[in-house]
């Protein structure tokens, strides 16, 4: 007798080539369900190495659905992201900053007219953890076999459009003063939501930010942007009490989400990196130089 199997079920075997009775000798079952069919490769009817394929499901059998095909931009991002999930040993690092005294100078600048943006801050610290923790600001050989040191720091920046994630890239961030950063960063995403980014604006970075800061969450694992070793997240800032030594203090604080490529930077690595841009975060006398940039790193 052969195996009991639903219309349904039967149908997409055949669409898919696949022996039902077989199939549930193999599994030692003598009722197959659609699961058995599109469960995980090795695990179902659908042989090892077929990719995607048991995702091929015609889900109009549930209700009425819609078609909305990827925009190129997401199309490039979907590969990009799942060879880097695929193929990176990555882990995610997290820890919060303090924002109280760039908070400060915020608000006293814009008091004065001027407005820069808590991200351009972390522009400029990134900038100049990259510069201190050369290991971060790396990349692997395409053989694996040796890391590629970069004497440049050009910082990425994550940008949500209605045609998908796009990533301009701010070039010698580490030679700009922080009202730059806030206008170069600006320029281009505005220009990334519009589509009007030149080749040149795309690529060659030393490390990504990712921010939803501005639309909520404690936390994410932001998956690496290969060649890249390492990227940034950062999630929205809240006031928490935090211990002075004396009293707890109300603190505006800011997760931050590191995701590193493990072959190249170790743990320990990854959370001494943090802190140290946790510390200039905390105390950023050095970054706070608000005219045009350009000329040597900060001191």
């Amino acid at each position: 007798m052969g195996a009991i199997a639903s219309p349904s079920v039967r149908k997409l075997a055949a669409a898919r080539g696949i022996d039902i009775d077989a199939l549930a000798e193999r599994l030692g079952r003598e009722t197959i369900a659609r699961e058995d069919l599109v469960g995980p490769p090795g695990q179902s009817g659908i042989p090892a190495g077929q990719g995607t394929a048991y995702w091929n499901v015609d889900h109009t059998e549930w209700g009425p659905i819609r078609t909305e095909p990827l925009s190129r931009i997401a199309t490039v991002a979907s590969a990009n992201l799942t060879a880097a999930q695929q193929m990176i040993p990555a882990v995610t690092h997290h820890d919060s900053a303090d924002l109280t005294r760039i908070e400060a100078t915020r608000r006293a600048l814009k008091a004065e007219g001027m407005r820069i943006t808590a991200l351009a801050f972390h522009a400029a610290v990134l900038a100049r953890c990259l510069r201190e923790v050369p290991r971060f600001n790396a990349s692997l050989s395409a053989d694996g076999n040796a890391l590629i040191l970069k004497d440049y720091v050009h910082i990425g920046i994550a940008v949500d459009t209605p045609h998908g994630l796009a990533v301009p890239v701010v070039r010698n961030a580490d030679r700009m003063r922080v009202a730059a950063l806030g206008d170069a960063i600006g320029d281009l995403a505005a220009r990334a939501r519009a589509r009007k980014l030149r080749p040149a604006e795309m690529g060659g970075a030393s490390m990504t930010i990712t921010n939803l800061g501005g639309i909520g969450g404690e936390g994410f694992t932001p998956i690496v942007n290969p060649p890249e070793v390492a990227i940034l997240g950062i999630s929205s800032q809240e006031v928490r009490p935090v211990w002075d030594g004396a009293a707890f203090q109300p603190r505006p604080m800011v997760p931050l989400d590191l995701s590193y490529d493990h072959r190249v930077v170790n743990g320990a690595d990854a959370a001494r990196f943090l802190r140290r841009y946790c510390a200039l975060i905390r105390d950023p006398d050095a970054l706070l130089m608000l005219g045009p940039g350009a000329g040597s790193p900060p001191a």
